[in-house]
């Protein structure tokens, strides 16, 4: 199942990356590193306009990289003590019930 949308820090902004998501169709927020920035302004004309990137989607990102700390506050879960993908799937769903209650 391909995603619509990606959603990424600035570890993933690069011309590969970027290029490759247009292929497949895929749109992207992700924001530029400062030095991509920077060797942009620094070609003039010739750097191209910036990839756009919308703030109020990015927001959204922390609500789910919370979630992923809260769970790996689990020991088991961030160690991965289960052997199959079945109990760890449980233990994940148990987790997560939990938390949410």
């Amino acid at each position: 199942m391909r995603p619509r949308h990606v959603l990424g820090d600035k570890g993933y902004s690069s011309k590969a990356i970027r290029a490759w998501l247009r292929r497949h169709g895929i749109t992207h927020t992700i924001p530029e590193r400062a030095d991509q920035i920077r060797n942009r302004a620094r070609r003039g004309s010739r750097g191209g306009r910036p990839p756009t990137f919308d703030r109020e989607i990015y927001k959204r990102r922390n609500v789910v990289e919370r979630c992923f700390n809260r769970l790996k506050q689990w020991r088991g879960i961030a160690t991965r003590y289960e052997k199959t993908a079945e109990s760890y799937q449980a233990a994940i769903t148990l987790a997560s019930l939990l938390m949410w209650a």
